[in-house]
């Protein structure tokens, strides 16, 4: 089907078939933006031939060190040149990039050197004890740590290991990179966040990175040279791939170690950046900031979310202040970001406040990349588009993971039905956009309704007093269980859970409204997800 009767000579060539991969960004960019601003960290500037060269370095040096193609290499850094030339350098030796989150405990980040298998690891010298800890758990030699420093944040190297720049400064400059035969080879493995067990190593393929920057460049509406500041941690999806795709655009990468507030509209006005990703709690964060502590910028910053359904009450607010945001949705095992909140002028153009913040708040339809993304019933049937029937999003492309690593049951389980069944749970409109309602695990089943904790967690976020809110279901003799919010203040504001819970009342059904408030600062993980699980072992103690 689909071959010509005839087809002699028609063979696939070097001339005619090169396997896809994001390396070849780079690699065309060290030539064609040479003297262009690629990376830039406080003082430190680097072109895109002097980026080009120092990964080829990496490559060169981690050669030299006995990494071999498919040999895993690992990284515990934050947002940091180095971490941003792993993204090539790792991978142009033929080896398989490990990006690991800096905020792991010993044993998970020992578990993950163990069943990863790094060989070396490129470790910030703050989290050195971290990695030393993991090492020591190991039964065998671990992984060789090399230490990288950063004197623009005033983090000095231990002496204990060689440093990062040592290590490039001794490299070949000379090195073919090796580029996959295949575009199915494995490029980056990643982990779970192990919430309920031990994470999961998520393997990704070139083939897969290389579609999702081409897909990213038509859904963000992206033009040539973009300054991108790197909120999203390059350990989480590796940055929703965006280090590799910065390169196909000439554009300049920001770093960022710290993500305040501050740095952000600092880097705004003076680098002015024009785009960024992160979670909504970075735009609670924006938001917030008192006027003396922001900068003035007169240009629009587009910006992806993505993490957990933003509140449309914050989507209101921070669109005043200047950032145009655009909802996406994915998981590690997508390698970020698949759907978008792709917005229809015609039906939606009219719409401002409250209801056009409501409608962004939708995870929509899939990226260009993907082939589907749908909601679909417990026996795999389409579900209605009326935006009321649950089911789970399910999708298949080429941007879905290769599987986990040594875990073919989990894998297969994955891709049962021929989809990969993501555990969330939605609707979907007539129009095909996707709303989230809940994780499966976190729907709330009191008197047997369900309540979708995203929903309550929207309305307590319209409150003027609250920074953000978390609702998880609360044990209860009569109900079974029945929602309790856990809530973040602003600064200066009172704690009052009478008027929290009669706030919500107005908007709630009676049996939707929490049936108790506690205060405090919620638990987060690096990328600015509320850890639920946290939440719900209080009750364990009431």
């Amino acid at each position: 089907m689909g071959w010509l009767a005839d087809e002699t000579g028609l063979e696939r060539t070097a001339a005619n078939f090169v396997a896809l991969t994001p390396l070849s960004h780079l690699q065309r960019a060290a030539q064609v933006f040479a003297e262009e601003e690629a990376l830039v960290y406080g003082t430190t500037r680097h072109t895109y031939a002097q980026y080009h060269a120092r990964c080829t370095r990496l490559a060169s040096a981690l050669a030299d060190l006995g990494v071999k193609p498919g040999d895993v290499v690992a990284t515990l850094l934050p947002n940091v040149p180095a971490q941003v030339e792993a993204h090539f350098g790792v991978p142009a030796c033929g080896a398989v990039l490990n990006t690991i989150n800096t905020r792991l405990d010993v044993d998970t980040v020992a578990y993950i050197f163990d069943h990863g298998g790094a060989k070396v690891a490129l470790v910030d010298s703050e989290v050195l004890p971290l990695a030393e800890a993991a090492k020591a758990q190991q039964e065998g030699e671990g992984p060789l740590l090399i230490e990288v420093p950063d004197a623009e944040a005033g983090v000095s190297a231990s002496g204990r290991y060689t440093a990062y720049e040592d290590l490039l400064a001794g490299a070949a400059p000379e090195f073919d990179w090796i580029l996959p035969q295949d575009e199915w080879e494995s490029l980056a493995l990643n982990y779970t966040s192990g919430t309920t067990g031990r994470p999961k190593g998520v393997v990704y393929h070139h083939r897969g990175a290389y579609l999702m920057t081409m897909g990213t460049v038509v859904s963000w509406r992206l033009q040539m040279r973009p300054v991108y500041l790197s909120i999203v941690p390059l350990f989480h999806c590796n940055g929703w791939n965006h280090a590799w795709m910065m390169p196909l655009l000439g554009g300049t990468l920001v770093c960022c170690r710290h993500i305040t507030a501050e740095t952000m509209y600092e880097a705004i006005a003076t680098e002015r950046v024009s785009h960024f990703g992160g979670a909504p709690i970075v735009l609670n964060m924006l938001v917030n900031t008192k006027p003396d502590q922001r900068r003035a910028f007169d240009h629009t910053v587009e910006v992806f979310t993505a993490g957990a359904p933003p509140a449309p009450a914050t989507l209101q607010k921070i669109e005043a202040l200047g950032f145009h945001i655009t909802q996406v949705y994915g998981l590690t095992e997508t390698y970020g970001h698949v759907t978008e909140c792709l917005w229809n002028d015609l039906a939606w153009g009219g719409l401002d406040g409250a209801e056009r913040a409501a409608i962004k708040a939708r995870q929509g339809v899939a990226f260009p990349m993907m082939e589907e993304v749908t909601v679909l019933d417990d026996a795999l049937n389409q579900v209605p588009l009326d935006g009321k029937t649950q089911g789970e999003i399910v999708m298949r492309g080429n941007s879905v993971m290769k599987g986990y690593l040594k875990n073919p049951e989990a894998t297969k389980e994955a891709f049962r039905g021929g989809y990969f069944h993501s555990g969330d749970i939605a609707v979907q409109h007539p129009d095909g956009h996707i709303q989230i309602a809940d994780r499966a695990k976190d729907i709330i089943i009191s008197g047997g309704e369900n309540i979708s904790s995203v929903e309550v967690e929207g309305v307590l976020m319209g409150h003027p007093d609250v920074n953000l809110a978390a609702v998880v279901a609360r044990p209860d003799e009569k109900w079974g269980e029945v929602p309790c919010a856990f809530v973040e203040l602003k600064e200066g504001a009172t704690e009052d859970e009478a008027a929290l819970i009669a706030f919500a009342r107005q908007t709630l059904a009676g049996f939707k409204t929490p049936k108790s408030v506690i205060f405090g600062e919620l638990p987060k993980t690096s990328t600015g997800k509320i850890q639920k699980f946290e939440l719900r072992k209080r009750f364990k103690t009431f």
